[in-house]
């Protein structure tokens, strides 16, 4: 699944052909993703310029001119294209810009969505309300963690990937972070010690923000809009490497953390 890193590339990938351009067509080609498609959609986007463009959490955002804001979500295989060759039978929704760029949101496992909120009640939207703060924002500090996990016994890993205590973290992400701050991801929450946590934060940002420079991590269907892959797993130092040996000399292992795969080293993660 598309994560933080991997949204946020496709957003600004989308931000340099879309931003500040009028769409002139908006094209569905079938009636649902993982939902229906907004009933209003093609004639709410019709004609709207796109002012700006942002993500929050997994979700992109498209803000228009009319005060409404087309939200994205890549789901499983989900991505967009600029200026494809041809549109294929998984595009199922397509924009024309005034400047004649077209983009199309291809999602051959249909798990994705695509929602039309008014701006001004986005913080309230029912899938925003309940997210915690950004990994990558001033929210996220080592006090928010410890409030979070106070006498919790859930494992760590687990409560790092409940996007009620923190927005957008995916399992690559937390797994290479926990690693880089030396947290062993079975341990309960409430265990870790403020010291571990002063670890942890600015390594959550740092993994972030080196995969965001690498646009992001390719996985299956992943790519950026511009068709190129994310070149960041290249930089993993656990995920998907089991077996392979870590750089403090132990071997990097796998578990199963709420049905989830989890790699990590015993040797350095305490």
């Amino acid at each position: 699944m598309p994560e933080l890193p991997e949204v946020e590339t496709t957003v600004r990938g989308l931000a340099a052909v879309l931003a500040g351009d009028r769409l002139v067509r908006v094209a569905v080609h079938r009636p649902d993703l993982r939902r229906p498609f907004p009933v209003d959609l093609v004639q709410a986007m019709t004609g709207a310029r796109i002012d700006t463009l942002g993500r929050r959490a997994k979700y992109g955002l498209l803000h228009t001119d009319r005060a409404q804001t087309m939200v994205f979500h890549l789901g499983m295989s989900g991505r967009w294209r600029i200026d494809p060759g041809e549109i294929g039978k998984h595009d199922h929704l397509v924009l024309e810009t005034a400047r004649g760029h077209v983009l199309a949101l291809n999602d051959a496992r249909r798990f994705g969505s695509v929602d039309l909120v008014d701006s001004a009640l986005l913080d309230a939207w029912p899938s925003f309300a309940v997210l915690g703060p950004e990994p990558l924002g001033p929210g996220l500090t080592v006090a928010h963690l410890a409030r979070a996990f106070e006498s919790r016994i859930a494992a760590i890993k687990l409560l790092l990937l409940d996007q009620r205590i923190v927005a957008g973290l995916g399992n690559i992400y937390v797994c290479e972070a926990l690693h880089r701050a030396h947290i062993d991801p079975a341990k309960p929450a409430g265990a870790v010690s403020r010291t571990a946590l002063t670890r942890l934060v600015p390594e959550i940002r740092n993994v972030l923000i080196e995969a965001i420079e690498a646009g992001g991590s390719t996985l299956r269907d992943y790519a950026r809009p511009d068709g190129e892959l994310g070149y960041f797993a290249k930089d993993w130092r656990v995920y998907g490497r089991e077996g392979e040996p870590c750089a403090c000399g132990g071997t990097v292992q796998r578990m199963v953390q709420g049905g989830r795969s989890t790699f990590f080293c015993r040797r350095c993660q305490k």
